[in-house]
């Protein structure tokens, strides 16, 4: 999945004839990354020049890239938020290259992340005003379509747009999740086609979201056996995700959601290693990179997203945390309105495109919850949702607690062995990791086995449902 064939002479050519004050290349670091291999080229006039090769499961062929630039050239053209510059890029595999790629200056100043501990909180404070400041100008941005910003002439002529002037327009969204990109979740469309956007209304939207979760499901299961208790079978996914079509758009009619549904564009991954600063003055905010997973969504599909510069530390007493909610709250409100309402009113919309990879009791937990309070969340009439029965529902909830033990074993696992949440570790890494994730299978079946006398609500009891909530392929 993240194999990229590529010349690399070409590349370094390549950066040499965009760069004519410098005619060779010093140094070249290699990064690789979740979405794209990276090279931080260091020319012999002391120049730095980052040159980015996406990998497929990064998004759709050529739109993602061509996304990502359109995005970056319309802020940069309709804000003041800082951004560095692209020098070249291309979307086709047929470059002397080999590879869709981007070239840009590498970011000025320093990573926030590198600035941090030194920063006394009131530094800290400035810093994160600043940050909300620049970004208040992209969330202010109005747009006609949910979906990717995008070039009008990079897209195929039979292609649904939006226009938004200037050779731009809102196209197809470009997120993995809509997309067949990724060898290890295949897409099916035997009972759904593709729905990749614009969507203009969030009806629309809501399809999309729904089509994306079917369309991941096989016709059939050939691994079933080995899968966890709670994930469900093909069919149980299919008329769950049908039910969740119709309540969504009965919860799309709900006032709350309407005044918080607003198109809106904003970085998701609004973390400090994406953020860079004054060496002399970091709370001055120098450059804001990574923008390839922008899109445009909803307002409060932004509700959940916490910087990790605001997560709460009682060694601070929480003064990030307080500045981050103040400065959202007044200078983008658009995103701290949801966050101050219900979380029952959006969950649904939020796990109705990944049934297949988390399960099927992921959706169904959040459609009992959001049904049992239907009323009481200001809803009219009855949820399209039958609650199950009784004797359901007591299954559902031992079902349940077994997802979020798996879900708790495979964020304790990415964090213990230092690895990306689909497994993805570093080459230099590889063999540590393997023998340290062998360990620690080791360690807690031996737990489990002799664990004569579990507690009742101990969801792990045996090694066949360790085995089936492990995240990670196991030798044995």
């Amino acid at each position: 999945m993240r194999y990229v064939g590529f010349n690399f002479d070409a590349l370094c050519r390549r950066i040499l004839e965009l760069c004519p004050g410098a005619d060779s290349i010093s140094n070249c670091k290699k990064i690789e990354g979740g979405f794209n291999r990276v090279f931080i080229f260091t020319l012999n006039d002391s120049k730095l020049i980052v040159a980015r090769l996406p990998f497929t499961l990064a998004g759709p062929s050529q739109l993602a890239t061509s996304s990502e630039v359109a995005t970056i050239q319309y802020l940069q053209a309709k804000t003041t938020i800082p951004i560095p510059t692209i020098l070249d890029w291309s979307n086709e595999c047929s470059n002397a290259i080999g590879s869709e790629y981007i070239i840009m200056e590498h970011a000025e100043g320093v990573q926030l992340h590198k600035k941090w501990p030194e920063m006394a909180g009131n530094e800290r404070v400035r810093c994160i005003d600043g940050i909300y400041r620049k970004l208040r100008e992209m969330v202010g941005l109005k747009f006609p379509a949910f979906g990717s910003v995008n070039f009008e002439a990079s897209l195929p002529p039979d292609c649904k747009k939006q226009p938004l002037g200037g050779g731009f327009c809102v196209g197809p969204h470009c997120a993995p999740r809509y997309w067949n990109c990724n060898t290890s979740e295949p897409r099916y469309y035997y009972n759904t086609q593709p729905n990749q956007g614009p969507w203009t209304t969030l009806n629309e939207y809501c399809d999309g979201l729904v089509d994306a979760g079917i369309s991941r499901i096989p016709p059939n299961d050939c691994a079933a056996e080995k899968r966890a208790l709670y994930h469900g079978s093909v069919q149980e996914h299919l008329s769950l995700l049908e039910c969740t079509r119709s309540v969504l758009k009965e919860m799309c009619t709900h006032p709350q959601i309407q005044a918080v549904s607003t198109p809106t564009l904003f970085h998701p991954d609004l973390h400090k290693r994406n953020i860079f600063v004054s060496e002399d003055d970091p709370s001055k905010i120098t450059d804001i990179i990574d923008w390839q997973s922008v899109s445009i969504e909803p307002a409060f599909w932004y509700a959940d997203e916490v910087p990790d510069f605001a997560i709460p530390d009682d060694s601070e007493n929480n003064v990030c945390a307080k500045a981050f909610d103040t400065c959202s709250r007044f200078l983008t409100p658009k995103l701290s309105g949801p966050r101050l309402m219900d979380e029952d009113l959006f969950r649904p919309f939020l796990y109705g495109y990944r049934t297949w990879k988390d399960g099927v009791v992921a959706l169904r937990h959040e459609l009992i919850e959001t049904t049992r309070r239907w009323n009481e969340l200001g809803f009219a009439g009855s949820s399209p949702y039958s609650l199950p029965s009784p004797n359901e529902l007591a299954k559902h909830e031992r079902e349940y607690k077994l997802f979020v033990a798996a879900q708790d074993l495979k964020h304790d696992l990415s964090s213990l062995l230092n690895t990306a949440t689909d497994g993805w570790v570093p080459l230099d890494n590889w063999e540590a990791t393997e023998l340290a994730h062998e360990e620690v299978f080791d360690g807690m079946l031996t737990a489990v086995l002799t664990n004569k006398n579990p507690d009742h609500d101990e969801p792990v009891k045996d090694e066949g449902v360790l085995r089936s909530i492990w995240p990670y392929d196991l030798k044995t």
